[in-house]
């Protein structure tokens, strides 16, 4: 490979980014303190989320329901031709984290993952084969898994459980029908679609997974079958970026001014795929710049309707004309392929291991404090009766990365650790911690603010709108400034903590303790 002087730039500006935000990892074998986090999942965010705990001298034990192989989450049941679609400069999931593409394929995405977990020596602090079915709290706050408390006793729950977890693979009417190979997205290693007449069924994220298999095997054509419309963007860092800053998350008067760059610029020619009534900050869009140009090359086909039913040779499609919604009137025609790809997308995995307080209407999931902390299990928490060294180490929960609906942004960059250390912050800090009273308050506001929106308020947001959050969130509580440096960027743990013991020793002396546990 020749000099190339951007990744001579990018490789050091990882190198930086590394050294300057990296927690240290902890010696073998060490010994790690309280607030003792048990993180639910062993995917991206889970070993992520357990390498920053590690990293600033807080024990973790990460519990995973699969085994080894499953190390990674997603990552390590999609295909090998899969690959990271936004730039891998906007999934940095981890300050430690190297790559040498742009666009790094699925096999270095779980080598990266691997290298953080062996790095923070989280081999000895996991749990495989280990599903969680339930989690509660002992009469000293402590979180017991699985009512079992062999597995140990937490301070507090990190949930990394993610948004995908087992394959949706719905039944159509008389798919048995059908001569040739039907697979999920997720199930294409192996398989080869050479010469092929491919039918992908979706337009979505799968879609994109599908794409990169058909052409990766050289099929002969593609035809998506779309049943609603969805946005597509171009796969390029500078856009991708450009529309994340819309601090509002939403659709805003000025929305029409990115829609209609897209339609000129990106779609051009094919401006009829673009959609009529849903807007560009809705729904989480499509990254892909491919399938235009196997459109425009003749090789695939983008059609927008509704399945009716599989044949031996096919599937029965009504097409419909753009602004048709779904199920509306259309043209029928027969889409002949050889192979069929349900490009359906994965189970939600459950939360239904947290207690059921923090699911009471109307703060349920994503209407939650900063959309991953319960208020509710606040009101739980300050009707238990605890010493004062109880208080320090209260029990909470964090559900991190698997609240969220849609967004443009990405899953996998900063605010894993960021959600983190605001947990941290809340378990050491009892002055910075929310009331159940101001959680609700700042959900109430931010769906005020959103009243308009087409979506639900924390249906849609954007990473600018994310990070207005966590500003917000510092500044409106005095007692958290001392904490910004180490919540936003890892640093300097050691003052706030010093601070916390002073302001402990001030209350106490004020007879804080007494008048707390009356």
């Amino acid at each position: 490979m020749g000099f190339h002087p951007v990744l001579l730039l990018y490789s050091l500006l990882q190198w930086a980014l590394d050294k300057l935000l990296s927690p240290t990892p902890p010696p073998p074998k060490a010994t790690l303190g309280r607030p003792r986090i048990a993180v639910i999942g062993a995917g991206l965010t889970g070993v992520s989320s357990a390498s920053h705990c590690v990293g600033h001298g807080f024990d973790v034990t990460i519990f995973e329901a699969g085994d080894e192989r499953s190390l990674g989450g997603i990552w390590s049941r999609v295909n090998n031709t899969s690959g990271l679609q936004i730039h891998s400069i906007m999934y940095r999931f981890h300050p430690s984290v190297k790559w040498v593409a742009g666009y790094p394929d699925r096999q270095q995405i779980v080598s990266q993952i691997t290298q953080l977990w062996k790095k923070y020596g989280l081999q000895e602090r996991t749990k495989f084969n280990t599903p969680v079915k339930s989690t509660r709290q002992d009469r000293y706050g402590r979180w017991i898994i699985n009512d079992n408390p062999s597995l140990g006793t937490f301070d507090g729950i990190l949930a990394a459980v993610g948004t995908c977890g087992d394959p949706k693979m719905p039944h159509m009417p008389h798919q048995e029908d059908f001569k040739g190979e039907i697979l999920h997205s997720s199930k294409l290693d192996g398989k080869t679609a050479s010469g092929k007449k491919v039918l992908i069924i979706g337009g979505g994220a799968s879609a994109v997974e599908a794409l990169e298999f058909v052409v990766h095997t050289d099929a002969s054509t593609t035809t998506v079958l779309a049943r609603s419309d969805k946005w597509i963007i171009p796969r390029n860092a500078i856009v991708d970026g450009l529309l994340a800053l819309n601090i509002f998350g939403q659709e805003t008067i000025f929305s029409w001014i990115p829609e209609a760059l897209l339609k000129r610029f990106f779609y051009r020619d094919l401006e009829d795929l673009a959609p009529t009534s849903n807007g560009l900050f809705t729904e989480t869009p499509m990254v892909n710049s491919d399938i235009f140009h196997q459109i425009r090359d003749h090789k695939a086909k983008w059609l927008r309707g509704d399945i009716v039913r599989f044949t031996e040779r096919g599937i029965v499609f009504r097409h419909r004309a753009k602004g048709v919604p779904k199920g509306g009137p259309g043209r029928e025609v027969e889409v002949q392929g050889d192979m069929v790809i349900m490009a359906t997308g994965y189970q939600r995995p459950s939360l239904s291991f947290l207690p059921n307080e923090v699911f009471q209407e109307p703060y349920q999931p994503p209407r939650w404090y900063l959309q991953v902390f319960p208020p509710e299990h606040m009101r739980y928490l300050s009707s238990c009766r605890m010493s004062q060294s109880s208080m320090l180490t209260t029990s909470s929960i964090c559900c991190n990365n698997c609240t969220y609906v849609n967004a443009i942004g990405t899953v996998g960059n900063y605010h894993i650790g960021i959600y983190t250390r605001f947990l941290l912050m809340f378990l050491m800090d009892p002055l910075a911690r929310p009331q159940e009273y101001w959680m609700k308050r700042w959900i109430d506001m931010t769906t005020f603010l959103k009243a308009h929106a087409p979506t639900g308020a924390f249906d849609f947001f954007t990473y600018s709108e994310l990070l207005y959050w966590f500003v917000f969130c510092i500044a409106i509580n005095p007692f958290r400034w001392k904490w910004a440096p180490f919540v936003f960027l890892g640093i300097g743990s050691a003052l706030p903590k010093n601070i916390v013991s002073r302001e402990d020793q001030i209350r106490n002396g004020l007879g804080m303790k007494r008048r707390q546990l009356e």
